[in-house]
């Protein structure tokens, strides 16, 4: 059973990740749950990894993914397995029923820069399985490769490959790829700067934000997911 804090930390942890695509900060979480220091953010993240509801990814900053939400957050209900009897012919092996976990197909369109823009992509290259949970129902989802370190600083690295769910608007802050002038891609994020313009701003301060008329943007999907391999 979840403490408040616990519970708290949880959820406001899935929320950021299925709204950016990555974990919040440590300093992001600290002043959601109005704690004082850090050190019980850690605390707080050490109990939820050691009762299995998240992972912490080696060598990553940033990099926090959740393996399971409680009834309270969506999650499946907890239910005893009973054991499955498999007669072998006059001896007989006891085991698991395993519930198999939902998997999406998406087709990965190319590469999308997260760096100087490059041109759009609208072909699939190959197709990635993700799991059911980075997709939402009644929605068209594509994948693409990530060209370039400009986001790194939420976490999105050089050859990952990022979950998009398919729409042409945005709030500010999103994460979004952005079309620009009908001829190049490029993965940011998104804000209305005023006066018909709009800041594509990246996640590293050695890139620069572009600053596009609005007429010349179009949004084509919203971050909703990552997916990594080592």
């Amino acid at each position: 059973m979840l403490t408040k804090k616990q519970l708290d930390l949880l959820n406001f942890i899935n929320k950021r990740i299925q709204r950016d695509g990555v974990s919040p900060s440590f300093d992001e979480m600290k002043e959601a749950l109005d704690l004082r220091s850090k050190s019980g953010i850690h605390r707080l993240i050490t109990a939820l990894e050691e009762r299995g509801f998240i992972r912490r990814l080696a060598h990553k900053a940033r990099a926090l993914e959740i393996v399971k939400l409680p009834e309270s957050l969506g999650g499946a209900p907890t239910v005893a397995t009973q054991p499955k009897v498999t007669d072998g012919g006059g001896g007989g092996s006891h085991g698991l029923q395993a519930t198999p976990m939902h998997v999406a197909e998406l087709p990965v369109m190319g590469q999308i820069a997260a760096g100087v823009p490059i041109e759009a992509i609208s072909h699939a290259s190959y197709s990635v399985a993700v799991p059911g949970m980075m997709v939402r129902q009644g929605s068209d989802h594509y994948a693409l490769e990530v060209k370039g370190d400009s986001m790194i600083d939420v976490g999105i690295n050089d050859g990952d490959v990022v979950v998009i769910r398919e729409t042409d608007a945005a709030d500010n802050g999103d994460i979004v790829v952005a079309l620009i002038e009908g001829q190049e891609a490029t993965l940011k994020r998104y804000r209305r700067a005023g006066g018909g313009a709009i800041a594509l701003e990246a996640a590293n301060p050695a890139y620069e934000t572009r600053m596009v008329s609005e007429d010349k943007v179009k949004v084509q999907g919203r971050l909703v997911g990552l997916i990594r391999t080592y």
